[in-house]
Protein backbone atom coordinates (compact mmCIF):
# COMPACT_ATOMS: atom_id res chain seq x y z
CA UNK A 1 0.00 0.00 0.00
CA UNK A 2 1.49 3.30 -1.01
CA UNK A 3 0.56 6.21 1.27
CA UNK A 4 0.85 9.56 -0.45
CA UNK A 5 -1.14 12.08 1.57
CA UNK A 6 -1.31 13.11 5.18
CA UNK A 7 -4.96 12.07 5.31
CA UNK A 8 -4.17 8.55 4.09
CA UNK A 9 -1.28 8.24 6.53
CA UNK A 10 -3.46 9.08 9.51
CA UNK A 11 -6.35 6.84 8.46
CA UNK A 12 -4.01 3.92 7.81
CA UNK A 13 -2.32 4.39 11.19
CA UNK A 14 -5.44 3.58 13.16
CA UNK A 15 -6.16 0.43 11.13
CA UNK A 16 -2.60 -0.77 11.61
CA UNK A 17 -2.56 -0.12 15.33
CA UNK A 18 -5.95 -1.54 16.28
CA UNK A 19 -5.73 -4.61 14.09
CA UNK A 20 -2.18 -5.41 15.16
CA UNK A 21 -3.17 -5.51 18.82
CA UNK A 22 -5.06 -8.76 18.55
CA UNK A 23 -2.66 -10.75 16.38
CA UNK A 24 0.00 -13.09 17.71
CA UNK A 25 3.03 -11.78 19.61
CA UNK A 26 4.77 -10.92 16.35
CA UNK A 27 4.73 -7.13 15.98
CA UNK A 28 5.21 -7.42 12.22
CA UNK A 29 1.95 -9.22 11.35
CA UNK A 30 -0.19 -7.58 8.71
CA UNK A 31 -3.60 -6.40 9.98
CA UNK A 32 -6.61 -8.56 9.21
CA UNK A 33 -9.06 -5.67 9.39
CA UNK A 34 -9.85 -2.45 11.23
CA UNK A 35 -11.56 -2.22 14.60
CA UNK A 36 -13.65 0.61 16.02
CA UNK A 37 -10.99 2.98 17.33
CA UNK A 38 -13.35 4.38 19.96
CA UNK A 39 -13.91 1.04 21.70
CA UNK A 40 -10.81 -1.00 20.90
CA UNK A 41 -8.61 0.33 23.74
CA UNK A 42 -10.36 -0.10 27.09
CA UNK A 43 -7.84 -1.51 29.57
CA UNK A 44 -4.22 -1.51 30.73
CA UNK A 45 -3.73 -4.75 28.79
CA UNK A 46 -5.06 -3.16 25.60
CA UNK A 47 -2.84 -0.09 25.84
CA UNK A 48 0.14 -2.31 26.71
CA UNK A 49 -0.29 -4.23 23.48
CA UNK A 50 -0.85 -1.04 21.52
CA UNK A 51 2.40 0.57 22.65
CA UNK A 52 4.40 -2.37 21.25
CA UNK A 53 3.88 -0.64 17.91
CA UNK A 54 6.25 2.09 19.10
CA UNK A 55 9.10 -0.41 19.17
CA UNK A 56 8.10 -1.93 15.83
CA UNK A 57 8.34 1.60 14.43
CA UNK A 58 11.72 2.31 16.05
CA UNK A 59 13.11 -0.99 14.75
CA UNK A 60 12.28 0.17 11.24
CA UNK A 61 13.23 3.83 11.61
CA UNK A 62 16.75 2.97 12.81
CA UNK A 63 17.76 0.54 10.07
CA UNK A 64 17.80 -0.01 6.31
CA UNK A 65 17.26 2.95 4.04
CA UNK A 66 16.63 5.27 6.98
CA UNK A 67 20.38 4.95 7.63
CA UNK A 68 22.10 4.29 4.30
CA UNK A 69 20.08 6.46 1.92
CA UNK A 70 21.53 9.81 2.99
CA UNK A 71 25.03 8.30 3.21
CA UNK A 72 24.85 7.31 -0.45
CA UNK A 73 24.01 10.93 -1.24
CA UNK A 74 27.23 12.23 0.29
CA UNK A 75 30.92 11.91 -0.61
CA UNK A 76 31.87 8.52 0.83
CA UNK A 77 30.58 5.90 -1.65
CA UNK A 78 30.79 5.06 -5.35
CA UNK A 79 28.14 3.10 -7.20
CA UNK A 80 29.28 0.13 -9.29
CA UNK A 81 28.01 -0.51 -12.82
CA UNK A 82 26.63 -3.88 -11.69
CA UNK A 83 24.19 -2.34 -9.20
CA UNK A 84 21.20 -2.08 -11.57
CA UNK A 85 20.94 1.64 -10.77
CA UNK A 86 19.62 0.85 -7.29
CA UNK A 87 19.68 4.14 -5.35
CA UNK A 88 21.23 5.62 -8.48
CA UNK A 89 19.42 8.95 -8.42
CA UNK A 90 20.50 9.92 -4.93
CA UNK A 91 24.08 8.72 -5.53
CA UNK A 92 24.30 10.87 -8.65
CA UNK A 93 23.02 13.94 -6.81
CA UNK A 94 19.65 13.91 -8.58
CA UNK A 95 17.33 14.91 -5.73
CA UNK A 96 13.81 15.32 -7.10
CA UNK A 97 10.36 16.10 -5.65
CA UNK A 98 9.03 13.11 -7.60
CA UNK A 99 11.52 10.65 -6.04
CA UNK A 100 9.57 7.69 -4.60
CA UNK A 101 12.08 7.03 -1.83
CA UNK A 102 11.99 10.60 -0.55
CA UNK A 103 8.20 10.53 -0.73
CA UNK A 104 8.26 7.31 1.28
CA UNK A 105 10.40 8.79 4.06
CA UNK A 106 8.05 11.76 4.36
CA UNK A 107 4.89 9.64 4.27
CA UNK A 108 6.14 6.99 6.68
CA UNK A 109 7.32 9.61 9.17
CA UNK A 110 3.88 11.19 9.29
CA UNK A 111 2.29 7.76 9.55
CA UNK A 112 4.32 7.10 12.69
CA UNK A 113 3.51 10.58 14.02
CA UNK A 114 -0.17 9.66 13.60
CA UNK A 115 0.45 6.42 15.49
CA UNK A 116 2.16 8.31 18.31
CA UNK A 117 -0.69 10.81 18.54
CA UNK A 118 -3.21 7.99 18.72
CA UNK A 119 -1.32 6.24 21.53
CA UNK A 120 -1.09 9.48 23.51
CA UNK A 121 -4.85 9.94 23.13
CA UNK A 122 -5.57 6.38 24.24
CA UNK A 123 -3.21 6.62 27.22
CA UNK A 124 -5.21 9.64 28.34
CA UNK A 125 -8.46 7.69 27.93
CA UNK A 126 -7.21 4.68 29.89
CA UNK A 127 -5.84 6.91 32.64
CA UNK A 128 -9.45 7.89 33.45
CA UNK A 129 -10.45 4.30 34.28
CA UNK A 130 -11.43 3.88 37.92
CA UNK A 131 -9.39 1.60 40.13
CA UNK A 132 -5.96 2.12 38.59
CA UNK A 133 -3.09 1.46 40.97
CA UNK A 134 -0.15 3.81 41.46
CA UNK A 135 1.96 1.33 39.50
CA UNK A 136 -0.57 1.50 36.66
CA UNK A 137 -0.32 5.28 36.60
CA UNK A 138 3.48 5.20 36.44
CA UNK A 139 3.32 2.63 33.64
CA UNK A 140 0.85 4.76 31.68
CA UNK A 141 3.21 7.69 32.03
CA UNK A 142 5.96 5.48 30.58
CA UNK A 143 3.79 4.59 27.59
CA UNK A 144 2.96 8.26 27.04
CA UNK A 145 6.68 9.08 27.25
CA UNK A 146 7.53 6.46 24.64
CA UNK A 147 4.91 7.89 22.28
CA UNK A 148 6.29 11.42 22.74
CA UNK A 149 9.77 10.09 22.00
CA UNK A 150 8.58 8.44 18.78
CA UNK A 151 6.90 11.65 17.65
CA UNK A 152 10.02 13.71 18.44
CA UNK A 153 12.26 11.19 16.66
CA UNK A 154 10.13 11.40 13.50
CA UNK A 155 9.86 15.17 13.54
CA UNK A 156 13.62 15.48 14.02
CA UNK A 157 14.27 13.17 11.06
CA UNK A 158 11.89 15.26 8.95
CA UNK A 159 13.46 18.53 10.14
CA UNK A 160 16.98 17.40 9.35
CA UNK A 161 16.01 16.27 5.85
CA UNK A 162 13.16 18.50 4.72
CA UNK A 163 14.10 21.78 6.45
CA UNK A 164 17.09 24.04 5.93
CA UNK A 165 19.91 23.99 8.51
CA UNK A 166 18.70 25.29 11.86
CA UNK A 167 19.09 28.99 12.47
CA UNK A 168 17.52 30.64 15.51
CA UNK A 169 14.77 33.14 14.69
CA UNK A 170 15.25 32.54 10.98
CA UNK A 171 12.46 32.91 8.45
CA UNK A 172 13.07 29.38 7.17
CA UNK A 173 10.09 27.06 7.14
CA UNK A 174 9.62 24.17 9.52
CA UNK A 175 7.17 21.29 9.14
CA UNK A 176 3.41 20.79 9.13
CA UNK A 177 2.65 20.09 12.79
CA UNK A 178 0.06 17.48 13.74
CA UNK A 179 -0.35 16.80 17.47
CA UNK A 180 -3.86 15.30 17.60
CA UNK A 181 -5.28 12.16 16.08
CA UNK A 182 -8.12 13.57 14.03
CA UNK A 183 -8.31 12.06 10.52
CA UNK A 184 -10.37 14.10 8.11
CA UNK A 185 -11.13 14.42 4.43
CA UNK A 186 -11.38 18.21 4.67
CA UNK A 187 -8.32 19.37 2.73
CA UNK A 188 -8.92 22.94 3.93
CA UNK A 189 -7.98 21.79 7.43
CA UNK A 190 -4.65 20.21 6.44
CA UNK A 191 -1.78 22.09 8.13
CA UNK A 192 0.68 24.39 6.40
CA UNK A 193 4.33 24.40 7.35
CA UNK A 194 5.16 25.93 10.71
CA UNK A 195 8.25 28.01 11.41
CA UNK A 196 11.56 26.31 12.11
CA UNK A 197 11.49 27.52 15.71
CA UNK A 198 7.99 26.07 16.20
CA UNK A 199 9.11 22.73 14.83
CA UNK A 200 12.13 22.50 17.12
CA UNK A 201 10.09 23.72 20.07
CA UNK A 202 7.74 20.76 19.60
CA UNK A 203 10.66 18.33 19.32
CA UNK A 204 12.24 19.64 22.50
CA UNK A 205 8.94 19.69 24.42
CA UNK A 206 8.20 16.11 23.39
CA UNK A 207 11.65 14.99 24.51
CA UNK A 208 11.27 16.77 27.85
CA UNK A 209 7.98 14.92 28.45
CA UNK A 210 9.60 11.64 27.41
CA UNK A 211 12.61 12.22 29.66
CA UNK A 212 10.57 13.18 32.74
CA UNK A 213 8.14 10.28 32.34
CA UNK A 214 10.84 7.66 31.87
CA UNK A 215 12.86 9.11 34.74
CA UNK A 216 9.83 8.73 37.00
CA UNK A 217 9.35 5.15 35.86
CA UNK A 218 13.02 4.36 36.50
CA UNK A 219 12.83 5.61 40.07
CA UNK A 220 10.69 2.58 40.90
CA UNK A 221 12.16 0.27 38.24
CA UNK A 222 15.88 0.94 38.48
CA UNK A 223 16.80 -2.44 37.01
CA UNK A 224 15.37 -1.37 33.64
CA UNK A 225 18.35 0.90 32.90
CA UNK A 226 21.24 -1.11 31.47
CA UNK A 227 23.34 -1.40 28.30
CA UNK A 228 21.71 -2.91 25.21
CA UNK A 229 18.22 -2.18 26.57
CA UNK A 230 15.42 -3.09 24.16
CA UNK A 231 13.14 -0.44 25.65
CA UNK A 232 13.68 3.28 25.88
CA UNK A 233 15.28 4.81 28.96
CA UNK A 234 15.82 8.36 30.14
CA UNK A 235 19.40 7.97 28.89
CA UNK A 236 18.23 7.13 25.37
CA UNK A 237 16.09 10.27 25.47
CA UNK A 238 19.06 12.28 26.78
CA UNK A 239 21.11 10.95 23.85
CA UNK A 240 18.60 12.32 21.37
CA UNK A 241 18.37 15.57 23.34
CA UNK A 242 22.15 15.90 23.06
CA UNK A 243 22.04 15.21 19.32
CA UNK A 244 19.25 17.72 18.70
CA UNK A 245 21.06 20.36 20.75
CA UNK A 246 24.32 19.79 18.86
CA UNK A 247 22.61 20.19 15.50
CA UNK A 248 20.91 23.37 16.70
CA UNK A 249 24.18 24.80 17.97
CA UNK A 250 22.90 24.76 21.57
CA UNK A 251 26.27 23.63 22.88
CA UNK A 252 25.65 24.08 26.64
CA UNK A 253 22.66 21.71 26.45
CA UNK A 254 24.52 19.27 24.21
CA UNK A 255 27.38 19.17 26.71
CA UNK A 256 25.13 18.83 29.76
CA UNK A 257 23.09 15.98 28.26
CA UNK A 258 26.11 14.06 26.98
CA UNK A 259 27.87 14.46 30.34
CA UNK A 260 24.77 13.16 32.11
CA UNK A 261 25.08 9.91 30.16
CA UNK A 262 28.86 9.61 30.49
CA UNK A 263 28.97 10.40 34.22
CA UNK A 264 26.13 7.99 35.03
CA UNK A 265 28.52 5.05 34.82
CA UNK A 266 25.77 2.99 33.18
CA UNK A 267 27.65 2.65 29.91
CA UNK A 268 31.33 2.14 29.10
CA UNK A 269 33.35 2.52 25.92
CA UNK A 270 34.47 -0.84 24.61
CA UNK A 271 38.13 -1.80 24.52
CA UNK A 272 39.96 -1.83 21.17
CA UNK A 273 39.98 -5.62 21.01
CA UNK A 274 36.19 -5.72 21.34
CA UNK A 275 35.25 -3.09 18.75
CA UNK A 276 34.63 -5.70 16.06
CA UNK A 277 32.15 -7.64 18.21
CA UNK A 278 30.16 -4.43 18.63
CA UNK A 279 29.23 -4.87 14.97
CA UNK A 280 29.40 -8.63 14.39
CA UNK A 281 27.50 -9.62 17.55
CA UNK A 282 25.75 -6.30 18.36
CA UNK A 283 27.12 -6.72 21.86
CA UNK A 284 28.75 -3.92 23.86
CA UNK A 285 28.57 -2.00 27.12
CA UNK A 286 28.37 1.22 25.11
CA UNK A 287 25.00 0.51 23.46
CA UNK A 288 22.36 2.73 25.08
CA UNK A 289 19.34 1.46 23.13
CA UNK A 290 19.05 -1.54 20.86
CA UNK A 291 15.54 -2.14 19.42
CA UNK A 292 14.44 -5.73 19.81
CA UNK A 293 15.06 -8.15 16.97
CA UNK A 294 14.70 -11.89 16.64
CA UNK A 295 14.52 -14.42 13.84
CA UNK A 296 10.77 -13.78 13.74
CA UNK A 297 11.00 -10.00 13.97
CA UNK A 298 14.02 -9.03 11.92
CA UNK A 299 13.47 -5.59 10.50
CA UNK A 300 15.46 -4.21 7.57
CA UNK A 301 19.08 -4.86 6.63
CA UNK A 302 21.34 -1.81 6.63
CA UNK A 303 23.97 -3.77 4.72
CA UNK A 304 21.89 -4.10 1.54
CA UNK A 305 23.69 -1.56 -0.70
CA UNK A 306 27.14 -2.49 0.56
CA UNK A 307 27.41 -6.28 0.72
CA UNK A 308 25.41 -9.39 -0.18
CA UNK A 309 25.92 -12.96 -1.34
CA UNK A 310 27.31 -15.97 0.44
CA UNK A 311 30.56 -16.00 -1.52
CA UNK A 312 31.55 -12.39 -0.75
CA UNK A 313 31.23 -11.37 -4.37
CA UNK A 314 28.48 -8.76 -4.56
CA UNK A 315 28.15 -5.08 -3.62
CA UNK A 316 26.23 -2.16 -5.09
CA UNK A 317 28.40 0.57 -3.52
CA UNK A 318 31.98 0.66 -2.28
CA UNK A 319 33.82 3.22 -0.12
CA UNK A 320 35.89 5.84 -1.85
CA UNK A 321 39.66 5.75 -1.56
CA UNK A 322 39.57 8.87 0.63
CA UNK A 323 37.52 6.99 3.23
CA UNK A 324 40.01 4.13 3.36
CA UNK A 325 42.89 6.50 4.09
CA UNK A 326 41.29 8.06 7.18
CA UNK A 327 42.28 5.30 9.56
CA UNK A 328 45.85 5.34 10.81
CA UNK A 329 48.13 2.69 12.25
CA UNK A 330 46.63 0.73 15.11
CA UNK A 331 43.08 1.95 14.45
CA UNK A 332 40.99 -1.19 14.97
CA UNK A 333 38.01 0.38 13.25
CA UNK A 334 39.50 -0.31 9.85
CA UNK A 335 39.32 -4.07 10.28
CA UNK A 336 35.96 -3.77 12.07
CA UNK A 337 34.35 -1.60 9.39
CA UNK A 338 35.91 -2.93 6.17
CA UNK A 339 36.66 -6.21 4.48
CA UNK A 340 38.34 -6.99 1.16
CA UNK A 341 36.18 -9.00 -1.20
CA UNK A 342 36.62 -10.25 -4.75
CA UNK A 343 33.62 -8.69 -6.44
CA UNK A 344 32.00 -10.15 -9.53
CA UNK A 345 31.27 -7.15 -11.78
CA UNK A 346 29.81 -8.00 -15.18
CA UNK A 347 31.70 -11.28 -15.45
CA UNK A 348 35.10 -10.12 -14.20
CA UNK A 349 36.63 -10.26 -10.71
CA UNK A 350 37.86 -7.16 -8.87
CA UNK A 351 39.56 -6.89 -5.48
CA UNK A 352 37.72 -4.18 -3.55
CA UNK A 353 37.20 -3.01 0.00
CA UNK A 354 33.56 -3.11 1.08
CA UNK A 355 31.74 -1.66 4.08
CA UNK A 356 31.42 -4.58 6.50
CA UNK A 357 29.98 -2.66 9.46
CA UNK A 358 26.75 -4.67 9.17
CA UNK A 359 28.09 -8.19 8.50
CA UNK A 360 25.01 -10.02 9.76
CA UNK A 361 24.45 -11.31 13.28
CA UNK A 362 24.46 -15.14 13.29
CA UNK A 363 21.82 -15.13 16.03
CA UNK A 364 19.42 -13.55 13.54
CA UNK A 365 19.98 -15.90 10.61
CA UNK A 366 16.72 -17.58 9.65
CA UNK A 367 18.58 -20.33 7.76
CA UNK A 368 22.19 -21.43 7.53
CA UNK A 369 22.78 -18.52 5.18
CA UNK A 370 23.72 -15.00 6.20
CA UNK A 371 20.80 -12.57 5.75
CA UNK A 372 23.02 -9.56 6.62
CA UNK A 373 20.70 -8.35 9.37
CA UNK A 374 22.11 -6.74 12.50
CA UNK A 375 20.46 -5.15 15.50
CA UNK A 376 20.34 -1.39 15.07
CA UNK A 377 22.25 0.77 17.54
CA UNK A 378 20.76 4.26 17.22
CA UNK A 379 22.31 5.53 20.45
CA UNK A 380 25.71 4.46 21.69
CA UNK A 381 28.43 5.97 23.81
CA UNK A 382 30.87 6.57 20.94
CA UNK A 383 28.62 9.28 19.50
CA UNK A 384 27.98 10.74 22.96
CA UNK A 385 31.70 11.23 23.64
CA UNK A 386 32.05 13.02 20.31
CA UNK A 387 29.08 15.26 21.06
CA UNK A 388 30.64 16.08 24.42
CA UNK A 389 33.99 16.83 22.78
CA UNK A 390 32.52 19.18 20.18
CA UNK A 391 30.18 20.92 22.63
CA UNK A 392 33.00 21.38 25.16
CA UNK A 393 35.27 22.88 22.50
CA UNK A 394 32.51 25.21 21.32
CA UNK A 395 31.89 26.44 24.88
CA UNK A 396 35.57 27.14 25.56
CA UNK A 397 36.25 24.04 27.66
CA UNK A 398 39.17 22.83 25.56
CA UNK A 399 40.78 20.67 28.26
CA UNK A 400 37.48 18.84 28.66
CA UNK A 401 37.12 18.53 24.89
CA UNK A 402 40.57 16.96 24.63
CA UNK A 403 39.64 14.52 27.40
CA UNK A 404 36.57 13.28 25.53
CA UNK A 405 38.42 13.12 22.20
CA UNK A 406 41.30 11.20 23.74
CA UNK A 407 38.85 8.83 25.43
CA UNK A 408 37.22 7.78 22.17
CA UNK A 409 40.58 7.45 20.42
CA UNK A 410 42.02 5.40 23.29
CA UNK A 411 39.15 2.94 22.93
CA UNK A 412 39.66 2.62 19.17
CA UNK A 413 43.43 2.82 18.58
CA UNK A 414 45.98 0.36 19.96
CA UNK A 415 48.90 1.93 21.87
CA UNK A 416 47.36 5.38 21.54
CA UNK A 417 49.35 8.32 22.95
CA UNK A 418 47.25 11.13 24.42
CA UNK A 419 47.35 14.46 22.56
CA UNK A 420 46.20 18.00 23.24
CA UNK A 421 45.02 20.60 20.72
CA UNK A 422 43.34 24.00 20.75
CA UNK A 423 41.13 26.20 18.59
CA UNK A 424 40.22 25.20 15.05
CA UNK A 425 42.77 22.39 15.08
CA UNK A 426 40.92 20.76 17.97
CA UNK A 427 37.54 21.17 16.28
CA UNK A 428 38.83 19.73 13.02
CA UNK A 429 40.23 16.70 14.88
CA UNK A 430 36.79 16.17 16.43
CA UNK A 431 35.08 16.43 13.04
CA UNK A 432 37.60 13.99 11.57
CA UNK A 433 36.93 11.60 14.45
CA UNK A 434 33.18 11.80 13.80
CA UNK A 435 33.83 10.89 10.15
CA UNK A 436 35.84 7.84 11.24
CA UNK A 437 33.74 6.65 14.15
CA UNK A 438 30.28 7.19 12.67
CA UNK A 439 31.03 6.15 9.09
CA UNK A 440 28.14 4.30 7.50
CA UNK A 441 25.65 5.20 10.25
CA UNK A 442 23.85 8.03 8.46
CA UNK A 443 25.57 10.96 10.18
CA UNK A 444 27.60 12.33 7.26
CA UNK A 445 24.57 14.05 5.72
CA UNK A 446 23.75 15.83 8.97
CA UNK A 447 27.32 16.84 9.70
CA UNK A 448 28.16 18.41 6.33
CA UNK A 449 24.80 20.18 6.33
CA UNK A 450 25.01 21.66 9.84
CA UNK A 451 28.69 22.61 9.43
CA UNK A 452 27.93 24.35 6.11
CA UNK A 453 30.49 22.34 4.17
CA UNK A 454 30.52 21.30 0.55
CA UNK A 455 32.31 18.32 -0.97
CA UNK A 456 33.70 16.78 -4.12
CA UNK A 457 33.61 13.00 -4.13
CA UNK A 458 37.12 11.55 -4.49
CA UNK A 459 37.05 10.03 -7.96
CA UNK A 460 40.05 7.65 -8.20
CA UNK A 461 40.49 4.27 -6.52
CA UNK A 462 44.19 4.29 -5.84
CA UNK A 463 43.89 1.07 -3.83
CA UNK A 464 43.01 -0.69 -7.12
CA UNK A 465 42.95 1.44 -10.27
CA UNK A 466 40.97 -1.24 -12.11
CA UNK A 467 37.93 -0.21 -10.07
CA UNK A 468 37.90 3.16 -11.86
CA UNK A 469 36.55 1.40 -14.93
CA UNK A 470 33.56 -0.15 -13.13
CA UNK A 471 32.36 2.84 -11.11
CA UNK A 472 29.20 4.51 -12.43
CA UNK A 473 30.46 7.57 -14.27
CA UNK A 474 27.96 10.07 -12.94
CA UNK A 475 28.75 9.12 -9.33
CA UNK A 476 32.54 9.45 -9.56
CA UNK A 477 33.07 13.10 -8.67
CA UNK A 478 29.69 14.45 -7.56
CA UNK A 479 30.11 17.94 -6.13
CA UNK A 480 28.03 19.86 -3.58
CA UNK A 481 28.65 23.54 -2.94
CA UNK A 482 28.63 25.02 0.55
CA UNK A 483 24.97 25.14 1.66
CA UNK A 484 23.95 23.29 -1.51
CA UNK A 485 20.16 23.28 -1.85
CA UNK A 486 20.23 19.46 -2.09
CA UNK A 487 21.16 19.21 1.59
CA UNK A 488 17.47 19.99 2.09
CA UNK A 489 15.18 17.46 0.44
CA UNK A 490 12.11 18.66 -1.48
CA UNK A 491 8.61 18.37 -0.09
CA UNK A 492 7.33 15.44 -2.19
CA UNK A 493 5.18 16.33 -5.18
CA UNK A 494 2.43 14.00 -3.96
CA UNK A 495 2.18 16.04 -0.75
CA UNK A 496 2.05 19.33 -2.64
CA UNK A 497 -0.73 17.92 -4.84
CA UNK A 498 -2.73 16.65 -1.86
CA UNK A 499 -2.34 19.58 0.54
CA UNK A 500 -3.24 23.04 -0.83
CA UNK A 501 -1.48 24.73 2.08
CA UNK A 502 1.91 23.33 1.02
CA UNK A 503 1.85 24.32 -2.65
CA UNK A 504 3.55 27.67 -2.11
CA UNK A 505 5.93 26.26 0.53
CA UNK A 506 8.36 24.13 -1.48
CA UNK A 507 12.00 24.27 -0.41
CA UNK A 508 14.41 26.53 -2.38
CA UNK A 509 15.94 25.02 -5.50
CA UNK A 510 13.07 22.68 -6.44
Amino acid sequence: MKITTMKKKILFSIMLLCAGMFTSCSMDKEPYGALNEKTAIQSMQDIGRLRLGIYTALRGLTSGGWIYYQDLQMDEFHGLISNGNRNGQVSAGQILASNDDIEGFFASSYSEIGNANYIMQKVEDVSKIEGLTEADKVTLKKYDSEAHFLRAYCYFFLAEHFCQPYAENSKALGLPIVTKFNPTGDVASYPARSSMDETYKLIEEDLKIAYDGLKAYEQVNADQVKPMAVELSSYAVAALQARVALYKGDYPTALAKSKEIISSGKYKLTKPENVKSLWTEDNSTEIIFRPFRSKDELGSSTAVPYISGDNKSSADYIPTYEVLTRYGEGDVRFDAYFDQWKLDIEGAKYDAFVLNKYPGNKNLWTTTKNNYVNMSKPFRLGEIFLIAAEAAAKTGNEAEANHYLNSIRYSRIKNYDLTSSVGETLLNYIYEERAKELFGEGFRFYDLKRLHRGFKRYASHEENSKLDGVVVNNTKSVTYAIDDYRYTWPIPKAELDANPQLRSQQNPGY
